[in-house]
Protein backbone atom coordinates (compact mmCIF):
# COMPACT_ATOMS: atom_id res chain seq x y z
CA UNK A 1 0.00 0.00 0.00
CA UNK A 2 1.36 3.37 -0.89
CA UNK A 3 2.60 5.83 1.78
CA UNK A 4 0.84 8.58 1.18
CA UNK A 5 3.24 11.12 3.64
CA UNK A 6 6.22 9.81 1.48
CA UNK A 7 6.49 12.65 -0.60
CA UNK A 8 3.94 15.33 1.29
CA UNK A 9 4.27 18.56 0.92
CA UNK A 10 6.97 18.76 -1.73
CA UNK A 11 6.86 19.82 -5.03
CA UNK A 12 7.76 17.81 -8.01
CA UNK A 13 8.13 18.51 -11.88
CA UNK A 14 7.64 15.92 -14.81
CA UNK A 15 8.50 16.38 -17.68
CA UNK A 16 6.51 13.66 -20.40
CA UNK A 17 3.64 14.36 -18.55
CA UNK A 18 0.87 14.47 -20.72
CA UNK A 19 1.08 10.32 -21.84
CA UNK A 20 2.91 7.10 -20.77
CA UNK A 21 5.48 6.90 -18.09
CA UNK A 22 5.53 10.78 -17.56
CA UNK A 23 1.91 10.33 -16.68
CA UNK A 24 2.03 7.62 -14.57
CA UNK A 25 4.98 9.03 -12.35
CA UNK A 26 2.48 11.77 -12.08
CA UNK A 27 -0.43 9.52 -10.79
CA UNK A 28 2.08 7.67 -8.64
CA UNK A 29 3.74 10.90 -7.22
CA UNK A 30 0.33 12.47 -6.48
CA UNK A 31 -0.86 9.33 -4.66
CA UNK A 32 2.16 10.03 -2.33
CA UNK A 33 1.61 13.44 -1.46
CA UNK A 34 3.47 15.42 -3.67
CA UNK A 35 2.19 18.23 -5.34
CA UNK A 36 2.71 17.77 -9.44
CA UNK A 37 3.59 20.61 -12.13
CA UNK A 38 3.29 18.78 -14.95
CA UNK A 39 5.36 19.65 -18.19
CA UNK A 40 4.86 18.92 -21.77
CA UNK A 41 3.68 20.67 -25.22
CA UNK A 42 -0.01 19.64 -25.13
CA UNK A 43 -2.04 21.74 -22.50
CA UNK A 44 -5.29 19.49 -23.29
CA UNK A 45 -3.36 16.41 -22.78
CA UNK A 46 -1.76 17.52 -19.63
CA UNK A 47 -5.00 18.71 -18.33
CA UNK A 48 -6.12 15.32 -19.03
CA UNK A 49 -3.26 14.04 -17.05
CA UNK A 50 -4.37 16.51 -14.21
CA UNK A 51 -7.68 15.24 -13.81
CA UNK A 52 -6.25 11.47 -12.89
CA UNK A 53 -4.30 13.35 -10.10
CA UNK A 54 -5.04 12.92 -6.48
CA UNK A 55 -4.98 15.33 -3.80
CA UNK A 56 -4.88 19.23 -4.94
CA UNK A 57 -3.03 22.14 -5.61
CA UNK A 58 -1.39 19.87 -8.79
CA UNK A 59 -0.22 22.40 -11.55
CA UNK A 60 -0.24 22.37 -15.59
CA UNK A 61 2.63 24.31 -17.70
CA UNK A 62 3.00 23.43 -20.82
CA UNK A 63 6.27 23.98 -22.51
CA UNK A 64 8.14 22.62 -25.61
CA UNK A 65 12.15 21.03 -23.91
CA UNK A 66 13.31 21.57 -28.30
CA UNK A 67 13.88 25.32 -26.91
CA UNK A 68 16.68 24.01 -24.85
CA UNK A 69 18.53 27.27 -24.48
CA UNK A 70 15.48 28.97 -22.79
CA UNK A 71 15.04 26.13 -20.39
CA UNK A 72 16.99 27.51 -16.75
CA UNK A 73 15.21 30.63 -17.19
CA UNK A 74 11.88 29.23 -17.51
CA UNK A 75 12.91 27.14 -14.25
CA UNK A 76 13.05 30.07 -12.61
CA UNK A 77 10.23 31.10 -13.15
CA UNK A 78 8.31 28.68 -12.47
CA UNK A 79 10.19 28.53 -8.89
CA UNK A 80 9.16 32.42 -8.53
CA UNK A 81 5.74 31.78 -9.58
CA UNK A 82 5.05 28.41 -7.68
CA UNK A 83 7.67 27.78 -5.02
CA UNK A 84 11.03 25.59 -4.60
CA UNK A 85 10.95 22.56 -6.04
CA UNK A 86 12.17 19.22 -4.14
CA UNK A 87 12.33 17.39 -7.54
CA UNK A 88 12.80 17.26 -11.55
CA UNK A 89 12.02 14.33 -13.11
CA UNK A 90 12.39 13.96 -17.20
CA UNK A 91 10.22 11.61 -18.89
CA UNK A 92 10.01 13.26 -22.03
CA UNK A 93 11.85 11.62 -24.57
CA UNK A 94 12.14 10.34 -28.35
CA UNK A 95 12.52 7.09 -29.89
CA UNK A 96 14.44 6.06 -33.07
CA UNK A 97 14.41 3.37 -35.09
CA UNK A 98 16.26 3.80 -37.51
CA UNK A 99 18.73 1.25 -39.57
CA UNK A 100 22.09 3.10 -40.36
CA UNK A 101 21.92 3.27 -43.77
CA UNK A 102 18.56 5.62 -43.61
CA UNK A 103 20.12 7.46 -40.14
CA UNK A 104 19.99 11.08 -40.84
CA UNK A 105 22.16 13.56 -38.82
CA UNK A 106 18.97 16.07 -38.88
CA UNK A 107 17.21 12.91 -36.84
CA UNK A 108 19.75 12.42 -34.34
CA UNK A 109 20.41 16.16 -33.37
CA UNK A 110 16.85 16.16 -32.73
CA UNK A 111 17.08 12.88 -30.40
CA UNK A 112 19.93 13.96 -28.53
CA UNK A 113 18.34 17.46 -27.96
CA UNK A 114 15.08 15.73 -25.91
CA UNK A 115 16.93 12.91 -24.56
CA UNK A 116 20.22 14.03 -23.82
CA UNK A 117 20.54 18.31 -24.05
CA UNK A 118 17.22 18.75 -22.45
CA UNK A 119 18.17 16.76 -19.29
CA UNK A 120 21.51 18.47 -18.71
CA UNK A 121 19.77 22.29 -19.27
CA UNK A 122 16.61 20.57 -16.31
CA UNK A 123 19.67 19.76 -13.99
CA UNK A 124 21.41 23.31 -14.94
CA UNK A 125 18.06 25.20 -14.02
CA UNK A 126 17.39 23.29 -10.88
CA UNK A 127 20.69 24.13 -9.26
CA UNK A 128 19.68 27.66 -9.53
CA UNK A 129 19.44 29.57 -6.27
CA UNK A 130 15.92 30.06 -5.27
CA UNK A 131 14.75 26.88 -7.51
CA UNK A 132 15.80 24.09 -5.45
CA UNK A 133 14.94 22.96 -1.79
CA UNK A 134 16.88 20.39 -0.11
CA UNK A 135 16.62 17.54 0.17
CA UNK A 136 16.47 17.62 -3.38
CA UNK A 137 16.65 14.93 -6.61
CA UNK A 138 16.66 14.59 -10.37
CA UNK A 139 15.91 11.43 -11.44
CA UNK A 140 16.06 10.70 -15.65
CA UNK A 141 14.06 7.83 -17.11
CA UNK A 142 17.24 6.65 -19.41
CA UNK A 143 16.50 2.60 -21.02
CA UNK A 144 18.00 -0.53 -20.91
CA UNK A 145 18.84 0.21 -24.52
CA UNK A 146 21.74 2.12 -23.09
CA UNK A 147 23.56 -1.07 -21.84
CA UNK A 148 22.59 -3.59 -24.40
CA UNK A 149 22.54 -3.28 -28.37
CA UNK A 150 19.29 -3.82 -30.71
CA UNK A 151 20.02 -3.35 -34.57
CA UNK A 152 18.47 0.06 -35.87
CA UNK A 153 18.41 1.84 -32.91
CA UNK A 154 21.98 2.90 -32.42
CA UNK A 155 20.88 6.46 -32.35
CA UNK A 156 18.66 5.81 -29.58
CA UNK A 157 21.17 3.84 -27.53
CA UNK A 158 23.57 6.41 -27.81
CA UNK A 159 21.45 8.95 -26.28
CA UNK A 160 20.46 6.57 -23.18
CA UNK A 161 23.99 5.64 -22.90
CA UNK A 162 24.50 9.27 -22.62
CA UNK A 163 21.51 9.82 -19.85
CA UNK A 164 23.80 7.15 -17.68
CA UNK A 165 26.55 8.26 -17.77
CA UNK A 166 25.49 12.14 -17.48
CA UNK A 167 23.86 11.01 -14.12
CA UNK A 168 27.07 9.84 -12.82
CA UNK A 169 28.73 13.03 -13.55
CA UNK A 170 25.80 15.61 -12.39
CA UNK A 171 25.70 13.20 -9.04
CA UNK A 172 29.34 14.32 -8.21
CA UNK A 173 29.21 17.74 -9.27
CA UNK A 174 25.45 18.37 -7.25
CA UNK A 175 26.16 16.59 -4.29
CA UNK A 176 27.41 19.49 -2.12
CA UNK A 177 24.37 21.44 -2.61
CA UNK A 178 22.41 18.71 -1.54
CA UNK A 179 20.98 17.26 -4.70
CA UNK A 180 20.92 13.58 -5.85
CA UNK A 181 20.94 12.67 -9.57
CA UNK A 182 19.60 8.96 -10.39
CA UNK A 183 18.05 6.95 -13.51
CA UNK A 184 15.64 4.48 -14.16
CA UNK A 185 16.19 2.36 -16.91
CA UNK A 186 13.06 -0.04 -17.91
CA UNK A 187 12.62 -2.20 -20.32
CA UNK A 188 9.65 -2.54 -22.75
CA UNK A 189 6.67 -0.92 -21.15
CA UNK A 190 3.17 -0.83 -22.79
CA UNK A 191 2.99 2.55 -23.51
CA UNK A 192 2.38 4.62 -26.77
CA UNK A 193 6.10 5.21 -27.28
CA UNK A 194 6.19 0.85 -27.08
CA UNK A 195 2.90 1.44 -29.53
CA UNK A 196 4.82 3.15 -32.38
CA UNK A 197 7.79 1.13 -31.87
CA UNK A 198 5.56 -2.06 -32.42
CA UNK A 199 4.43 -0.50 -35.77
CA UNK A 200 8.24 -0.44 -36.99
CA UNK A 201 8.24 -4.29 -36.24
CA UNK A 202 6.90 -7.68 -37.36
CA UNK A 203 4.71 -9.64 -35.11
CA UNK A 204 7.72 -12.06 -34.98
CA UNK A 205 10.16 -9.53 -33.92
CA UNK A 206 7.92 -8.10 -31.24
CA UNK A 207 7.15 -11.41 -29.95
CA UNK A 208 10.81 -11.58 -29.61
CA UNK A 209 11.65 -9.26 -27.39
CA UNK A 210 8.71 -10.11 -25.63
CA UNK A 211 9.68 -13.43 -24.75
CA UNK A 212 13.21 -11.75 -23.30
CA UNK A 213 11.41 -10.60 -20.43
CA UNK A 214 11.48 -13.04 -18.23
CA UNK A 215 8.45 -11.35 -15.94
CA UNK A 216 6.63 -10.24 -19.52
CA UNK A 217 6.23 -6.82 -20.81
CA UNK A 218 6.16 -3.46 -17.95
CA UNK A 219 3.32 -1.23 -16.74
CA UNK A 220 3.87 2.51 -16.45
CA UNK A 221 3.12 1.82 -12.82
CA UNK A 222 6.00 -0.38 -12.72
CA UNK A 223 8.16 1.98 -13.75
CA UNK A 224 6.86 5.14 -12.07
CA UNK A 225 7.14 3.74 -8.20
CA UNK A 226 10.85 3.02 -9.37
CA UNK A 227 10.98 6.93 -9.69
CA UNK A 228 9.02 7.64 -6.81
CA UNK A 229 11.22 5.61 -4.65
CA UNK A 230 14.35 7.83 -5.92
CA UNK A 231 12.71 10.93 -5.49
CA UNK A 232 11.45 9.88 -1.59
CA UNK A 233 14.21 9.73 1.71
CA UNK A 234 13.77 6.31 1.07
CA UNK A 235 16.79 6.63 -1.09
CA UNK A 236 18.67 9.48 0.87
CA UNK A 237 21.88 7.44 0.32
CA UNK A 238 21.98 6.88 -3.24
CA UNK A 239 22.93 9.26 -6.07
CA UNK A 240 24.61 8.14 -9.40
CA UNK A 241 22.79 5.13 -9.83
CA UNK A 242 20.54 3.52 -13.12
CA UNK A 243 17.90 1.65 -11.17
CA UNK A 244 17.13 -1.61 -14.02
CA UNK A 245 13.45 -1.93 -13.93
CA UNK A 246 13.09 -4.78 -16.95
CA UNK A 247 11.40 -7.66 -16.12
CA UNK A 248 14.45 -9.43 -16.09
CA UNK A 249 15.24 -8.25 -19.71
CA UNK A 250 19.55 -7.25 -18.63
CA UNK A 251 19.95 -10.56 -17.07
CA UNK A 252 19.93 -12.95 -20.35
Amino acid sequence: MLDSTALADRTILVTGASSGLGRAACVVLSQLGARVIAVGRDEQRLTETAEQLDGSGHLVRPFDLSHVDEIPKWMKSVAADHGALQGVVHSAGLHLARPLQMLKPDAVKELLQINVTAALMLAKGLRQRGVFEVPASIVFLSSVMGRVGQAGVSAYCASKGAVDAMTRSLALELAPQGIRVNAVAPGQVESEMADQQKQTLTAEQFDRIKAMHPLGLGRPEDVAHAVAFLLADTSRWITGSTLTVDGGYTIH
